[in-house]
């Protein structure tokens, strides 16, 4: 079955050129034009990934991924315009796997999209060396990477591909600190480039998702000028 990439932006021809390249590559597209309608179509008929514009009329982008992450971890790429490096952080933030500065190439586009398809299908795989099912245990801390489910003390913790990816390559291994750039590479791979700021705002809204279940989650450490590591129980 070809996976479905849903585009979601104002600009028609960004829209009509892009999905017309994804669709040469065996997507499936499926395009909105603002965010209000794609959030009714996102609900009631989901995608494998969705590529969103933040500037939008009647609902924008950032609204949009709000909106969805209340219910789903779709993984999404945001569009943003050059230096709004307010928009990105926001973005990410809010829960987005990725974004692109406007103006982009669309092989770029293609490439993240790949690059966050095979995360995605890797955060629902069995980790090699894990016990059968593909379920790690540390503590309090489940991962399921069968079912893309995490536990903290036997509650739900909904994180999304990028997050899920970066708990395991913490929890795999307590104790040990992971530098930045190893963390860029467990959860974006190595040929993506991202900097530092994205693995720090991903890392606060991961202790955010945690403390909601347990206000006293320190699991996490910030070590500066190194990076994170996971605390042993």
């Amino acid at each position: 079955m070809p996976q479905t990439i849903a585009l979601v932006d104002d600009d028609r021809n960004i829209l009509t050129s892009l999905a017309m390249t994804l669709e040469a590559e065996g997507f499936q597209v499926r395009t909105y034009t603002d965010g209000e309608s794609a959030l009714h179509g996102l609900t009631t008929k989901p995608v494998d990934l969705a590529v969103l514009d933040i500037k939008m009329p009647r609902m924008d982008g950032l609204e949009l991924l709000q909106r969805l992450r209340k219910t789903s971890s779709l993984p999404v790429i945001l569009l943003t315009s050059k230096d709004e490096e307010v928009d990105e952080l926001m973005g990410l933030r809010l829960g987005a796997d990725d974004y692109i500065t406007k103006p982009f190439s669309q092989r770029l586009v293609i490439e993240r999209i790949r690059a966050l398809l095979r995360r995605n299908e890797l955060a629902k795989s069995e980790g090699s060396g894990q016990p059968a099912g593909g379920v790690m245990v540390r503590g309090s801390l489940a991962l399921d990477e069968n079912r893309h489910l995490c536990t903290w003390k036997g509650a739900p913790v909904q994180l999304t591909v990028t997050e899920f990816l970066l708990v395991k390559a913490l929890a795999a291994r307590p104790g040990i600190v992971k530098s930045r750039d190893q963390l860029i590479d467990a959860a974006y791979g190595e040929n993506i480039y991202v900097d530092d700021r994205t693995i720090d705002s991903h890392i606060k809204r991961i202790r955010k998702k945690f403390r909601a279940v347990d206000p006293q989650f320190s699991q996490i450490e910030t070590l500066y000028g190194i990076g994170y590591r996971y605390k042993e129980e």
